[in-house]
C-alpha cells in the first residue's frame, strides 16, 4: 500500500498519520515482510521525540489476551498503582496500520490513588500492544504484552450499517460507587458509534467505507476534567471506557461526557451514582 492509498483511505489527523506512514515505509525500504518487521524503535522516535522509555512494572500494568477472541474487540485493562503521578496515557499497537490507538491526557479529577482504565481495541495482526504512562516529573513508563490476534481493523462491522448510522452518538454513562468504601469509583462510558477504520468494505458495493471514528472524547466531574482522550481508527466499534477517578467530598458526582467524531459532530452524556 502507498503512502497516498494510506493518507486517502484512513484520513488519519497527523500525530497519528506519521506513525503510519513511518511503518509502511521503513518496512518497505527494509524489504522485510510486515509480520517480520519491529516498528517499535521508529514508533518510540516518532511518537516520544526519542526520549527514554523504561518498562517498569511498578509503574504500570497492562492485562490483555494472549490469543484474542475477537481482533475486532481485544480487551484492554491499565492500572496505575498510587503514588504514581500520571499525566498521560498512550496506547500502542505496535503493527496496526495507525499504531497510536489514543491518547489520554488526565486531569485533577482522575485522583492521586489507584487508577484503572479499560477500553477495547482493534488488532491488525500478531503485535506487542503497549501502555506508556507520562509522570509529572516528565519521565516514561512502559508495560508491554504480545497479542495473538489478526484481521481488527478491516473486519466487517458487527452491526447493521443503516442501524449502526440511525443510532451514531448515543452515548450512556454509568457510575459505579460503593458507598462508605474508601476505594475510587468507577465510570463507564459507552458510545454507539461504528467507527469505521477505513480498512472495511462493504460487502455489497465492493467499495471501503470511508473511516469515520470518535477522536475526541472528554470526560469530567462536575466541572473537574477526569481525561480527554484524542483516538483513532485502532478504537473498536462502540467505544467503551471504563475507569476510576477521585469522587467529590460528599461523592454525589456527575460524570459529564462530550464526545466529538471526524465528521465534526458531538455527542453528550451524563451519568449519577445510579447510572444512567
Amino acid at each position: 500500500m502507498n503512502t497516498m492509498t494510506l493518507r486517502r483511505k484512513l484520513r488519519l489527523p497527523p500525530l497519528m498519520l506519521g506513525a503510519a506512514l513511518g511503518i509502511a515505509s521503513m518496512a518497505g525500504a527494509a524489504g522485510v515482510r510486515a509480520e517480520d518487521y519491529d516498528p517499535w524503535p521508529g514508533i518510540a522516535k516518532e511518537q516520544f521525540a526519542g526520549r527514554a522509555i523504561v518498562e517498569d512494572a511498578a509503574a504500570v500494568t497492562l492485562e490483555a489476551p494472549v490469543r484474542a477472541e475477537d481482533a475486532a474487540l481485544v480487551p484492554l485493562s491499565i492500572r496505575v498503582p498510587a503514588g504514581v503521578k500520571a499525566t498521560k496515557l498512550t496506547l500502542i499497537v505496535d503493527k496496526n496500520p495507525a499504531p497510536v490507538v489514543a491518547i489520554f491526557t488526565f486531569g485533577a479529577a482522575a485522583g492521586e490513588g489507584e487508577r484503572t482504565l479499560s477500553t477495547r481495541v482493534r488488532v491488525d495482526m500478531y503485535s506487542n500492544v503497549r501502555a506508556v504512562i507520562e509522570t509529572a516529573d516528565g519521565q516514561l513508563h512502559m508495560a508491554t504484552k504480545f497479542v495473538k490476534a489478526a484481521g481488527g481493523c478491516s473486519a466487517p462491522a458487527l452491526k447493521d450499517a443503516d442501524d449502526a448510522l440511525a443510532n451514531i452518538g448515543k452515548t450512556q454513562v454509568r457510575v459505579f460507587d460503593q458507598q462508605g468504601s474508601s476505594a475510587a469509583p468507577e465510570a463507564q462510558v459507552m458510545i454507539r458509534h461504528p467507527n469505521y477504520s477505513g480498512m472495511q468494505m462493504n460487502q455489497l458495493t465492493g467499495l471501503y467505507i470511508p473511516a469515520k471514528y470518535v477522536r475526541e472524547i472528554e470526560v469530567k466531574r462536575g466541572d473537574d476534567l477526569v481525561f480527554r482522550m484524542e483516538g483513532g481508527i485502532s478504537i473498536s466499534e462502540d467505544p467503551n471506557i471504563r475507569f476510576t477517578y477521585q469522587p467529590s467530598k460528599d461523592r454525589s458526582d456527575v460524570i459529564a461526557v462530550t464526545a466529538k467524531d471526524t465528521d465534526g459532530t458531538v455527542f453528550t452524556g451524563r451519568g449519577g451514582q445510579k447510572g444512567a
